[in-house]
């Protein structure tokens, strides 16, 4: 059976450095998409979505390896774009106020009728898992952006935040929402190890 890692067919937008800011054009891609708003650490509605978009999406991966293209291919990592209404208060000491779109893109090869079933599917197995019912499905146009690898707790993102901004600053300017992308599993990984992409449009 065929395996897909598209991770590494879209190498350079999923395996950024640590030692330097790199400027990317992001394709248009399909994603499966939540909204939200609060502190992720303390919000049960992100703790609900982020376990939605992921049951979506693998049960969208075992479809496609079962149906009739038995394809198998590597559920892609969660991402999230952030932001608040006020920019002056989006700060990490107080994340009450942040809004939220948590975000996995899906392959080509899943089609809109898969994603629409594998909804379906897990509305039936997980009733209580209401947030279900706020995914959606929709193309997402990044374009031009500089990215840098992260290594270490979401808390200390700080200067490598600064470091595409000041990257941005001298080729450019700011454009669009502030995007990370999660390639480590925070739920086992040491938070010493996390590895995030810090990923910021620019014009």
């Amino acid at each position: 059976m065929q395996t897909i890692d598209h991770k590494k067919t879209l190498k350079h937008l999923y395996n950024a450095s640590t030692k330097a800011v790199v400027q990317v054009h992001v394709p248009p891609m399909t994603y499966l998409m939540i909204d939200g708003t609060g502190d992720p650490n303390t919000s049960q509605a992100y703790n609900d979505a982020v376990e939605a978009v992921f049951s979506v999406s693998y049960t969208a991966k075992f479809a496609v390896k079962k149906g009739p293209l038995a394809i198998d291919y590597k559920v892609m990592p969660l991402e999230g774009l952030w932001w608040a209404d006020d920019m002056s208060t989006f700060t990490v000491t107080d994340k009450s106020s942040w809004k939220w779109t948590m975000m996995i893109m899906q392959p080509d090869l899943v089609t809109r009728q898969v994603l629409d079933d594998a909804l379906a599917s897990v509305r039936k197995k997980e009733p209580g898992l209401f947030v279900v019912d706020h995914l959606r499905i929709e193309g997402f146009d990044e374009g031009r952006c500089a990215q840098l690898l992260h290594v270490g707790p979401f808390s200390e993102e700080g200067p490598s935040v600064e470091r595409v901004h000041q990257f941005i600053s001298e080729h450019g300017q700011l454009a669009g929402k502030h995007h990370e992308i999660y390639l480590s599993d925070v739920r086992r990984a040491d938070p010493s190890r996390w590895r995030t992409i810090i990923r910021q449009p620019m014009q």
